[in-house]
């Protein structure tokens, strides 16, 4: 049996910046679209960036989901260094702060690592948790991925006030309890897109999509399945089915 790969290919990681740069191109082209996409309810969404990143990295993502009627939230945290202990407080206190204010659950959409900043909330505080959705992030606990991204959060994050003693990954007790929708691609330069599928089971489902990992907080197919997930009411949650004119974006779902 020939060997499983674990790592996205080195013409994979070289390609992502010009494969990124279609995604917004494609963005573009099919933008007319999202005047059929599904409005929300006004419920809070969190938004968690990727590692190295920050809030302008999803603007667009933020912005095209503001215009749908979602109350949208940055994670507000500057350059995401890795979960050092000022992260993991103050995102705790962000999702309770939502939670408070608005008086209903909240939605967490993360990318790369933000997606397992948005798993880890949801197992600490799933009363707070409407539902989560990841993008291009390892979903599980022990993926070669994250012990890899813990390693270099480690180490780059050694001087950092706080950042001393706490584990990597960062670690909740407790099973995932809320409905949970991971996003891939196969041509994913960053993560293997293998450690991106849940296990299947009751409200957890994998979704496919086409492009880079760099470009999917502006992909149009993840930002019309957004729509789609958020949209739903709280409670009733279904799986993911594209439109039949969609369907090209989307390879596979289950």
């Amino acid at each position: 049996m020939p060997a499983v790969r674990r790592l996205p290919s080195r013409a994979a990681l070289l390609t992502e910046p010009p494969r990124a740069g279609l995604d917004v191109a494609a963005l573009a082209a099919t933008w007319p679209l999202f005047a059929a996409a599904r409005r929300g309810d006004g419920h809070p969404v969190l938004v968690l960036p990727g590692l190295m990143t920050g809030d302008p990295a999803t603007l667009v993502l933020r912005t095209v989901l503001r215009a749908l009627g979602h109350h949208v939230s940055g994670w507000d945290l500057g350059l995401n260094r890795g979960p050092t202990s000022r992260v993991v407080d103050a995102l705790r206190a962000h999702l309770d702060r939502l939670h408070r204010t608005s008086g209903r659950r909240v939605s967490l959409v993360g990318w790369s690592l933000g997606g397992r900043y948005a798993q880890e909330l949801a197992r600490a505080a799933p009363g707070s948790v409407r539902g989560l959705v990841t993008l291009g992030t390892p979903v599980g606990r022990g993926a070669p991925w994250v012990r890899t991204a813990s390693g270099v959060v480690d180490r780059g994050t050694r001087r950092l006030r706080g950042a001393a003693g706490l584990p990597r990954p960062w670690a909740e007790r407790g099973a995932l309890r809320v409905p949970a929708t991971s996003v891939y691609t196969r041509a994913d330069g960053i993560v293997h897109w293998s450690s991106c599928r849940y296990e299947i089971r009751p409200r957890r489902e994998n979704v496919e999509v086409r492009g880079s990992h760099l470009g999917l907080a502006c992909n149009p197919a993840v930002l019309w399945l957004l729509a789609d997930r958020l949209a739903m009411a709280e409670g009733t949650w279904t799986p993911f089915r594209p439109p039949l004119g969609l369907r090209v974006l989307f390879p596979r779902s289950r």
